[in-house]
Protein backbone atom coordinates (compact mmCIF):
# COMPACT_ATOMS: atom_id res chain seq x y z
CA UNK A 1 0.00 0.00 0.00
CA UNK A 2 3.05 2.15 0.73
CA UNK A 3 4.35 1.86 -2.69
CA UNK A 4 1.13 2.71 -4.03
CA UNK A 5 1.12 6.14 -2.62
CA UNK A 6 4.77 6.62 -4.46
CA UNK A 7 3.56 5.67 -7.82
CA UNK A 8 3.00 7.90 -10.90
CA UNK A 9 -0.83 7.00 -10.67
CA UNK A 10 -1.82 7.95 -7.49
CA UNK A 11 0.44 11.35 -8.15
CA UNK A 12 -1.80 11.72 -11.55
CA UNK A 13 -4.92 11.11 -9.06
CA UNK A 14 -4.18 13.51 -6.57
CA UNK A 15 -3.49 16.16 -9.33
CA UNK A 16 -6.97 15.44 -11.03
CA UNK A 17 -8.50 15.85 -7.40
CA UNK A 18 -6.85 19.22 -7.15
CA UNK A 19 -8.04 20.61 -9.82
CA UNK A 20 -11.12 19.60 -9.27
CA UNK A 21 -11.03 20.97 -5.79
CA UNK A 22 -10.20 24.18 -7.51
CA UNK A 23 -12.79 24.27 -9.82
CA UNK A 24 -15.44 23.89 -7.32
CA UNK A 25 -13.31 26.63 -5.01
CA UNK A 26 -13.72 29.09 -7.64
CA UNK A 27 -16.89 28.34 -8.80
CA UNK A 28 -18.27 28.48 -5.28
CA UNK A 29 -16.53 32.12 -4.57
CA UNK A 30 -18.45 33.10 -7.74
CA UNK A 31 -21.67 31.78 -7.11
CA UNK A 32 -21.53 29.53 -10.00
CA UNK A 33 -20.98 26.01 -8.48
CA UNK A 34 -24.56 25.17 -9.54
CA UNK A 35 -23.74 25.60 -12.97
CA UNK A 36 -20.33 24.02 -12.98
CA UNK A 37 -21.28 20.35 -13.76
CA UNK A 38 -23.46 21.79 -16.76
CA UNK A 39 -20.10 24.05 -17.83
CA UNK A 40 -17.74 20.75 -17.72
CA UNK A 41 -20.45 18.85 -19.79
CA UNK A 42 -20.73 21.56 -22.18
CA UNK A 43 -17.06 21.46 -22.38
CA UNK A 44 -16.32 17.96 -23.27
CA UNK A 45 -19.71 18.42 -25.87
CA UNK A 46 -17.87 20.87 -27.98
CA UNK A 47 -15.35 18.87 -29.36
CA UNK A 48 -18.17 15.62 -30.29
CA UNK A 49 -20.19 18.54 -31.64
CA UNK A 50 -17.39 19.49 -33.96
CA UNK A 51 -16.56 16.10 -34.62
CA UNK A 52 -20.19 15.46 -36.01
CA UNK A 53 -20.60 18.34 -37.93
CA UNK A 54 -17.64 17.44 -39.88
CA UNK A 55 -18.56 13.72 -40.52
CA UNK A 56 -21.98 15.15 -41.59
CA UNK A 57 -20.42 17.72 -43.61
CA UNK A 58 -18.17 15.04 -45.24
CA UNK A 59 -21.47 13.28 -46.13
CA UNK A 60 -23.62 15.88 -47.26
CA UNK A 61 -20.52 16.68 -49.62
CA UNK A 62 -20.19 13.14 -50.57
CA UNK A 63 -24.00 12.90 -51.51
CA UNK A 64 -24.11 15.93 -53.56
CA UNK A 65 -20.65 15.31 -55.00
CA UNK A 66 -22.14 11.92 -56.64
CA UNK A 67 -25.86 13.54 -57.46
CA UNK A 68 -23.74 15.71 -59.58
CA UNK A 69 -21.78 13.56 -61.68
CA UNK A 70 -25.19 11.44 -62.36
CA UNK A 71 -26.35 15.27 -63.64
CA UNK A 72 -22.45 15.71 -65.34
CA UNK A 73 -23.10 12.74 -66.91
CA UNK A 74 -26.73 13.15 -68.02
CA UNK A 75 -25.63 16.35 -69.72
CA UNK A 76 -22.79 14.65 -71.32
CA UNK A 77 -24.46 12.06 -73.31
CA UNK A 78 -27.59 15.15 -74.30
CA UNK A 79 -24.32 17.16 -75.54
CA UNK A 80 -22.99 13.98 -77.61
CA UNK A 81 -26.44 13.08 -78.78
CA UNK A 82 -27.02 16.54 -80.25
CA UNK A 83 -23.17 16.30 -81.30
CA UNK A 84 -23.93 13.51 -83.08
CA UNK A 85 -26.76 14.96 -85.15
CA UNK A 86 -24.84 17.98 -85.73
CA UNK A 87 -22.27 15.41 -87.50
CA UNK A 88 -24.85 13.74 -89.33
CA UNK A 89 -26.07 17.16 -90.60
CA UNK A 90 -22.81 18.33 -91.99
CA UNK A 91 -22.55 14.39 -93.96
CA UNK A 92 -26.01 15.68 -95.19
CA UNK A 93 -24.64 19.63 -96.15
CA UNK A 94 -21.56 17.52 -97.82
CA UNK A 95 -23.53 15.19 -99.99
CA UNK A 96 -26.25 17.29 -100.91
CA UNK A 97 -23.14 20.24 -102.05
CA UNK A 98 -21.11 17.61 -104.06
CA UNK A 99 -24.45 16.67 -105.81
CA UNK A 100 -24.92 20.20 -106.60
CA UNK A 101 -21.17 20.88 -107.33
CA UNK A 102 -21.96 17.43 -109.73
CA UNK A 103 -25.12 19.09 -111.68
CA UNK A 104 -23.12 21.86 -112.01
CA UNK A 105 -20.30 20.57 -113.74
CA UNK A 106 -22.35 18.26 -115.66
CA UNK A 107 -24.64 21.42 -116.59
CA UNK A 108 -21.64 23.36 -118.03
CA UNK A 109 -20.63 20.12 -120.42
CA UNK A 110 -24.18 19.68 -121.61
CA UNK A 111 -24.33 23.81 -122.62
CA UNK A 112 -20.70 22.69 -124.35
CA UNK A 113 -21.56 20.22 -125.67
CA UNK A 114 -25.50 19.40 -126.19
CA UNK A 115 -25.09 15.92 -127.78
CA UNK A 116 -23.86 14.16 -124.74
CA UNK A 117 -25.90 12.49 -122.91
CA UNK A 118 -24.80 12.04 -118.82
CA UNK A 119 -25.61 10.27 -115.95
CA UNK A 120 -24.01 11.48 -112.77
CA UNK A 121 -23.06 8.44 -110.10
CA UNK A 122 -21.26 8.00 -106.53
CA UNK A 123 -18.57 5.25 -106.59
CA UNK A 124 -20.09 2.84 -103.73
CA UNK A 125 -16.96 0.44 -103.95
CA UNK A 126 -13.69 -0.57 -104.68
CA UNK A 127 -11.57 -3.47 -105.17
CA UNK A 128 -8.90 -4.02 -102.65
CA UNK A 129 -7.19 -5.90 -104.64
CA UNK A 130 -6.74 -3.64 -108.08
CA UNK A 131 -3.84 -2.21 -108.09
CA UNK A 132 -4.98 0.38 -111.08
CA UNK A 133 -8.20 1.60 -108.51
CA UNK A 134 -10.82 -0.03 -110.51
CA UNK A 135 -14.36 0.81 -108.72
CA UNK A 136 -17.92 0.52 -108.73
CA UNK A 137 -20.81 3.14 -108.93
CA UNK A 138 -24.35 3.18 -107.46
CA UNK A 139 -25.95 3.81 -111.77
CA UNK A 140 -26.48 0.79 -114.13
CA UNK A 141 -28.06 -0.16 -117.31
CA UNK A 142 -31.44 1.25 -116.45
CA UNK A 143 -30.16 4.53 -116.27
CA UNK A 144 -28.76 3.94 -120.09
CA UNK A 145 -25.11 3.02 -119.02
CA UNK A 146 -23.68 0.69 -121.24
CA UNK A 147 -19.91 -1.39 -121.71
CA UNK A 148 -16.97 0.96 -122.81
CA UNK A 149 -18.99 4.24 -121.54
CA UNK A 150 -16.25 6.56 -121.00
CA UNK A 151 -16.08 7.49 -117.39
CA UNK A 152 -15.10 11.55 -116.52
CA UNK A 153 -15.49 14.32 -113.97
CA UNK A 154 -15.52 18.09 -114.20
CA UNK A 155 -11.20 17.81 -113.64
CA UNK A 156 -10.89 15.25 -116.86
CA UNK A 157 -11.15 11.25 -117.84
CA UNK A 158 -11.32 9.10 -115.25
CA UNK A 159 -11.60 5.81 -117.14
CA UNK A 160 -14.38 3.32 -118.81
CA UNK A 161 -17.34 0.92 -117.90
CA UNK A 162 -15.80 -2.46 -118.18
CA UNK A 163 -19.37 -4.43 -116.59
CA UNK A 164 -22.97 -3.28 -116.45
CA UNK A 165 -26.14 -4.23 -113.71
CA UNK A 166 -29.51 -2.95 -113.68
CA UNK A 167 -28.15 -0.42 -110.83
CA UNK A 168 -24.70 -0.64 -110.77
CA UNK A 169 -21.50 -0.82 -113.38
CA UNK A 170 -17.76 -1.67 -112.78
CA UNK A 171 -15.10 0.96 -114.18
CA UNK A 172 -11.67 0.16 -115.32
CA UNK A 173 -9.14 3.19 -114.94
CA UNK A 174 -7.13 4.71 -116.98
CA UNK A 175 -4.17 3.64 -115.08
CA UNK A 176 -5.24 0.33 -116.02
CA UNK A 177 -3.02 -1.26 -118.97
CA UNK A 178 -6.48 -3.00 -120.30
CA UNK A 179 -7.77 1.20 -121.29
CA UNK A 180 -6.55 2.87 -124.39
CA UNK A 181 -7.62 6.20 -125.49
CA UNK A 182 -6.54 8.08 -128.49
CA UNK A 183 -5.26 11.28 -127.25
CA UNK A 184 -3.39 14.54 -128.37
CA UNK A 185 -0.42 16.89 -127.27
CA UNK A 186 -2.90 20.08 -127.46
CA UNK A 187 0.40 22.40 -128.37
CA UNK A 188 2.21 20.12 -130.72
CA UNK A 189 -0.39 17.94 -132.61
CA UNK A 190 1.24 14.79 -131.68
CA UNK A 191 -1.30 11.66 -131.25
CA UNK A 192 -0.58 9.24 -129.73
CA UNK A 193 -2.61 6.30 -126.79
CA UNK A 194 -2.53 6.97 -123.25
CA UNK A 195 -3.15 4.41 -121.03
CA UNK A 196 -2.03 2.52 -118.14
CA UNK A 197 1.35 1.22 -117.44
CA UNK A 198 2.22 -1.32 -114.85
CA UNK A 199 5.46 0.53 -113.18
CA UNK A 200 3.43 4.20 -113.48
CA UNK A 201 0.74 3.46 -112.02
CA UNK A 202 2.32 2.91 -108.85
CA UNK A 203 2.43 6.80 -108.63
CA UNK A 204 -0.47 7.05 -109.97
CA UNK A 205 0.50 8.05 -113.54
CA UNK A 206 -0.42 7.17 -117.44
CA UNK A 207 1.89 6.76 -120.23
CA UNK A 208 1.22 8.23 -123.45
CA UNK A 209 2.68 5.52 -126.24
CA UNK A 210 3.27 6.12 -129.94
CA UNK A 211 4.60 9.66 -130.41
CA UNK A 212 6.77 10.36 -133.15
CA UNK A 213 10.56 10.14 -132.38
CA UNK A 214 10.95 13.85 -133.84
CA UNK A 215 7.90 14.99 -131.15
CA UNK A 216 8.43 18.51 -129.66
CA UNK A 217 6.20 18.14 -126.90
CA UNK A 218 7.48 18.65 -123.59
CA UNK A 219 6.81 18.78 -119.52
CA UNK A 220 3.77 20.99 -118.80
CA UNK A 221 2.05 19.93 -121.97
CA UNK A 222 -2.05 19.63 -122.18
CA UNK A 223 -3.01 16.47 -123.54
CA UNK A 224 -6.99 15.28 -124.63
CA UNK A 225 -8.33 12.92 -126.43
CA UNK A 226 -9.18 13.05 -130.08
CA UNK A 227 -12.15 11.27 -130.35
CA UNK A 228 -10.80 8.69 -132.48
CA UNK A 229 -12.00 5.00 -132.15
CA UNK A 230 -15.84 6.27 -131.16
CA UNK A 231 -15.35 5.53 -126.91
CA UNK A 232 -13.92 8.74 -126.04
CA UNK A 233 -15.42 11.76 -127.14
CA UNK A 234 -13.24 14.86 -128.61
CA UNK A 235 -11.16 17.55 -126.55
CA UNK A 236 -11.76 15.71 -123.12
CA UNK A 237 -9.15 16.93 -120.41
CA UNK A 238 -6.89 14.14 -119.41
CA UNK A 239 -3.24 15.25 -118.10
CA UNK A 240 -0.15 16.84 -118.54
CA UNK A 241 3.16 15.82 -119.63
CA UNK A 242 5.69 14.95 -116.52
CA UNK A 243 8.11 13.50 -118.69
CA UNK A 244 9.44 12.36 -122.37
CA UNK A 245 11.41 9.56 -123.25
CA UNK A 246 12.46 7.32 -126.02
CA UNK A 247 10.54 3.91 -126.22
CA UNK A 248 12.17 0.59 -125.10
CA UNK A 249 12.11 -0.62 -128.54
CA UNK A 250 13.70 2.89 -129.74
CA UNK A 251 11.51 3.08 -133.05
CA UNK A 252 9.02 5.86 -130.82
CA UNK A 253 8.61 7.94 -127.59
CA UNK A 254 6.88 7.71 -124.50
CA UNK A 255 5.42 10.66 -122.56
CA UNK A 256 4.80 10.71 -118.60
CA UNK A 257 1.25 11.42 -118.20
CA UNK A 258 -0.45 12.98 -114.88
CA UNK A 259 -4.14 12.84 -114.84
CA UNK A 260 -5.87 15.75 -113.74
CA UNK A 261 -7.98 13.78 -111.82
CA UNK A 262 -7.00 12.11 -108.71
CA UNK A 263 -7.95 8.13 -109.29
CA UNK A 264 -7.38 7.14 -106.13
CA UNK A 265 -9.48 9.22 -104.42
CA UNK A 266 -12.50 10.02 -106.84
CA UNK A 267 -15.86 9.73 -105.04
CA UNK A 268 -18.32 10.84 -107.49
CA UNK A 269 -18.63 10.61 -111.87
CA UNK A 270 -19.85 11.07 -114.83
CA UNK A 271 -20.78 8.66 -117.57
CA UNK A 272 -21.46 9.37 -121.13
CA UNK A 273 -23.86 7.67 -122.33
CA UNK A 274 -24.36 8.88 -126.00
CA UNK A 275 -22.65 11.51 -128.08
CA UNK A 276 -22.89 12.03 -131.93
CA UNK A 277 -19.22 12.80 -132.73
Amino acid sequence: MKDFFSTVKFKILMGVLVLLAGVMTYAAANGRLTAAPQELLGAAAVPLQRISAAVSGAIEGFVNKYIRIDAIMEENEQLQEENAELRAQMVDYDLIKRENEQLREAWGIKEEFPDRQIVNAKVIGRDALDKYYGFTIDKGSRHGIEVKDCVITANGIVGRVIEVGPNYAKVATILDPSVSVGCMVSRTGDIGLVGGDTELSLNGQCAMTLLPRDTLATAGDEVITTGEGGVFPKQLAVGTVVEVRLETSGKSMIAVIEPYEDIEKVTSVMVITEFTE
